[in-house]
C-alpha cells in the first residue's frame, strides 16, 4: 500500500470534484504493524463467529444486535431514536419522532432483506441498490431517487457546491465506479485479506458516494454483507456503527486523510481495530446474556405453575423486550386479570419495570437485557 495513490481532483467548472483511483488491482501488505493488527482482528471474529454456532436462540439475540445497529448507524445521520423508541410500535411513538422512528426500522427491514437476499443475490450494485431502496422508503431522502444512482453531483458538508468540505466523482462515472468496485469485491486473482478488502470497499464506496441520500447507512451496512457472504461470519454479529459512532472525530479524519494524503494504512489500521474492539465487546454481550438467561431462568422457579406462562413471555422478551398487557395476552392466551397478576409477578421479582408511570396504556421493559445493548 506504500505507493497507494488515492485520486486526483477535477476541475468541473464552478467546482472541483474528487476523481478516485480504481481499486479493482493487486494490492501488497508490507506494514508489520497492520499484518499484526490484521492477525488479531481475524482472530477475534473467529472467535465471535464461534459464538454464534453455540449460542442458544442466537437469531434472538440477532435481532437485538441489528435494532443497536440500526439506531447508532442512523446516530451518525442525525437521527435521535434510541433503543427503547425503536422497540415501540408506530402508534406508541411521539409524532415528532416518528419520522426518526421510520428511518431506523427501515435499516433493520433492510438488513434483514439483504441477509435473506444473499443466499440467490451475491455482494453487488444490485443489492446495493435495492438495500438503499428498503432504507430511503418513505423517509426523508424518498425523493431522492430510492435504489438508484445519483444522475446529478452531489456534495458532503457546506451549504452549496462552493464551499463543500468534499465533493464526490462526477455523476457520470458512479456506475464505472461501483462496476470496478464489484469486479474488486469478487476478484479471487490477486489474493488480499478479506477484512483489508472490505475496509478499502467501504472507504471507496463512501468516496464514490453513488447515491443522493443514505450512502452513509448503506455504506455501513454493506460491511456486515460482505462479511457474512464471504463466510467470515456464519451469522450477521458484527456491525461497526457503535464504534464508528463512538469514534465519529476519527471516522471521518481517517477518510479524509486517505483522499488528501494517500493514507490508506491509517485507515485501515483503524478499520482493523474497530473489528477487534467490536468483536470483543459482542463476546462479553452474548457471556452477560447467557449470564443473564440463567439468572432468570432462577427467577422463574419462583412462580411455580405460572413459570411456564412466564417463560413465553421471556422468550419473546428477548428478542423484542418491551411489551404491554395485550402483547402478553397474545401470548399466553391468559385472560387479562391473570397477566395482570403475572406481570405483576415478574416486576416484583425485577425481571421487568415498568417505564411510563400511566395507570392505562402501561409498558413494561426487560430492563437488564437492554442494558446489554448500551
Amino acid at each position: 500500500m506504500r505507493n497507494f495513490k488515492a485520486g486526483q481532483y477535477i476541475n468541473q467548472g464552478t467546482h472541483k470534484s474528487f476523481q478516485p483511483d480504481k481499486i479493482n488491482r493487486k494490492w501488497n501488505v508490507g506494514n508489520m504493524e497492520l499484518i499484526n493488527l490484521l492477525s488479531q482482528a481475524d482472530r477475534q471474529l473467529g472467535r465471535l463467529d464461534m459464538y454464534s454456532e453455540y449460542i442458544p436462540n442466537i437469531d434472538l439475540f440477532i435481532s437485538m444486535h441489528v435494532l443497536k445497529e440500526a439506531s447508532q448507524s442512523n446516530k451518525i445521520e442525525g437521527t435521535k431514536t434510541n433503543i427503547e423508541e425503536a422497540l415501540l410500535d408506530k402508534e406508541d411513538v411521539n409524532e415528532e419522532k416518528r419520522d426518526d422512528w421510520e428511518e431506523v426500522q427501515n435499516y433493520i427491514l433492510a438488513l434483514n432483506t439483504a441477509i435473506t437476499t444473499l443466499e440467490k443475490l451475491p455482494f453487488s450494485s444490485r443489492l446495493i441498490k435495492e438495500t438503499h431502496q428498503i432504507l430511503l422508503k418513505g423517509v426523508r431522502g424518498k425523493h431522492k431517487l430510492p435504489g438508484e444512482f445519483r444522475n446529478s453531483q452531489n456534495w458532503i458538508g457546506g451549504a452549496s457546491i462552493n464551499d463543500a468540505t468534499f465533493v464526490p466523482p462526477s455523476h457520470t462515472t458512479v456506475n464505472e465506479y461501483m462496476g470496478d468496485l464489484e469486479k474488486f469485491a469478487h476478484n479471487d486473482e490477486h489474493n488480499f485479506p478479506d477484512l483489508l478488502k472490505i475496509a478499502l470497499i467501504h472507504y471507496q464506496f463512501e468516496t464514490i458516494h453513488p447515491f443522493l441520500d443514505g450512502n452513509g447507512r448503506a455504506g455501513r451496512l454493506i460491511i456486515t454483507l460482505y462479511l457474512v457472504e464471504k463466510g467470515l461470519l456464519k451469522k450477521p454479529v458484527l456491525y461497526l456503527s457503535d464504534f464508528f459512532e463512538r469514534n465519529r472525530t476519527l471516522y471521518y479524519d481517517n477518510l479524509t486523510r486517505v483522499r488528501e494524503k494517500n493514507d490508506l494504512t491509517q485507515w485501515c489500521k483503524f478499520f482493523l481495530v474497530g473489528v477487534i474492539e467490536t468483536a470483543q465487546n459482542s463476546i462479553k454481550t452474548f457471556d452477560s446474556i447467557l449470564k443473564l438467561q440463567k439468572e432468570v431462568d432462577s427467577k422463574l422457579q419462583k412462580l411455580g405453575v405460572r413459570s411456564n406462562n412466564a417463560q413465553t413471555i421471556i422468550n419473546y422478551l428477548f428478542q423484542r423486550p418491551i411489551l404491554n398487557a395485550q402483547k402478553a395476552k397474545e401470548l399466553t392466551n391468559l385472560s387479562f386479570p391473570t397477566v395482570y397478576k403475572l406481570i405483576d409477578e415478574m416486576e416484583e421479582l425485577c425481571i421487568i419495570e415498568e417505564i411510563t408511570g400511566a395507570k392505562r396504556g402501561k409498558f413494561y421493559l426487560f430492563k437488564e437485557y437492554i442494558k446489554l445493548f448500551k
